[in-house]
């Protein structure tokens, strides 16, 4: 048995966040992923900035980050981690987002905070992953979902 104590963690900065990913600006919404255990779990990080295109009309006088954009970032914290876990000798070509169950928002995220997702696979077969997602700000939980990914080879 495994010692958690001796446990190592993998962590991904922006740089190899895009070579997991094909995402870029501006939808490129996580900036650093931490605590990566294998494929099992880990926890992305979007710090949000007025300065993002999606808050010139999300609203306008009351900024909002857009809870799709939430979702989205679950799921591209989820398909960093598949590609991670897969290991560098074999990249898929694509990532894809499958499905979106039991999405709930909680609070509005706004510009200044710092989002935390955190993605637990729930299972996987072949080349699909089943992932619970929770959004956190500052503890406190803004909305959550389970999402899934498939890995695509060309």
């Amino acid at each position: 048995m495994e010692d958690a104590e001796n446990k190592t963690l993998a962590s991904a900065d922006i740089m190899e966040i895009m070579k997991l990913l094909p995402h870029r600006y501006p939808f490129l919404l996580i900036d650093k992923i931490i605590e990566m255990d294998g494929d099992n779990s880990c926890i992305g990080i979007k710090n949000v900035t007025i300065n993002e295109p999606q808050f010139t009309g999300h609203f306008p006088g009351r900024p909002v980050f857009p809870g799709v954009l939430l979702i989205e970032a679950m799921a591209q914290t989820a398909g960093a981690l598949c590609v991670h876990a897969r290991g560098s000798d074999a990249p898929p070509q694509l990532v894809y987002f499958m499905t979106i169950d039991r999405a709930k928002f909680r609070k509005p995220v706004e510009p200044g905070d710092q989002v935390h997702f955190h993605v637990k696979k729930i299972k996987q077969r072949s080349n699909i992953w089943k992932f619970d997602a929770v959004a956190m700000v500052a503890g406190a939980k803004v909305a959550e979902a389970e999402v899934s990914a498939m890995l695509v080879d060309a």
